[in-house]
């Protein structure tokens, strides 16, 4: 099994602590974001291979901390430099499927996201399914799944609706950047993308997928930190600070 981390995004909003260190090398507790998340990935059974994709304004920051602290992550330099050239989430993903050959289950995950529990029960659940599979979160706010997706879902954990940017939601319930794709659903991406659709924002890779082929949905256990503001920042840190 692989693993993909999408860390291509420039961050503009936590500037300028962004300026010149990608947000997923941002200090939580006292360690760069990046290293709790391959925390949750070393408890993943199987797990052989983990890729960061960046950019190329990145690249060289991140190889520097995978030279010290990053044995075993490969770093993929995505070959845009700002906003305007970036390829989006769903392209960072097409190019590191191709550009490593990955012929293997798939997890993918934002560098940007934390998690205070295990990621293994998630990869267990994804295997037991055989189908793509995608982490959910009760935000308890329909305010704030506004900004993010709603989601529906039958007795069989299987997504039954998801609109991405939901201007009605109807319950609290939203998608989050943790997916598992099976070996044999990987070839959907480049279908998606050759498409002509969206090549940014995951989940709307799950919104196109769930009504051509099963995908299902498993609930994020304790506390998950999706870190987008200071203020976000500030909240993991102090909660990673007090598990620690």
């Amino acid at each position: 099994m692989k693993a993909v981390i999408l860390a291509a995004g420039y961050a503009t909003r936590l500037y300028p602590l962004t300026l010149d260190r990608p947000k997923a090398l941002l200090p939580v507790a006292g360690r760069p974001m990046l290293e709790h998340l391959l925390d949750r990935l070393g408890e993943v059974e199987g797990l052989d291979e983990i890729y960061v994709v960046t950019n190329s304004k990145f690249a060289g920051v991140f190889r520097d901390w995978a030279a010290s602290h990053g044995a075993g992550v490969r770093i993929l330099d995505d070959g845009t430099s700002d906003e305007e050239t970036k390829l989006g989430a769903i392209g960072d993903l097409d190019l590191t499927i191709r550009e490593a050959g990955i012929d293997d289950d798939l997890l993918v995950l934002a560098g940007d996201n934390l998690f205070s529990e295990s990621l293994a029960p998630f990869v267990e659940f994804g295997r037991a399914k055989g189908a793509p599979a995608l982490g959910v979160f009760d935000v308890g706010d329909l305010e704030l799944i506004r900004r993010y997706n709603a989601i529906d879902l039958g007795d069989d954990d299987r997504v039954t609706f998801f609109e991405e940017k939901p201007q009605e939601p109807r319950s609290t319930l939203t998608g989050i950047a943790l997916y598992f794709y099976p070996r044999h659903s990987l070839r959907l991406v480049r279908e998606y993308l050759e498409a002509g659709n969206n090549p940014d924002q995951p989940g709307r890779l799950v919104e196109w997928l769930y009504p051509r082929t099963p995908v299902y949905a498993w609930r994020v256990p304790g506390s998950w930190y999706d870190v987008g503001s200071k203020e976000s920042l500030a909240e993991a840190d102090r909660a990673f600070a007090s598990l620690g």
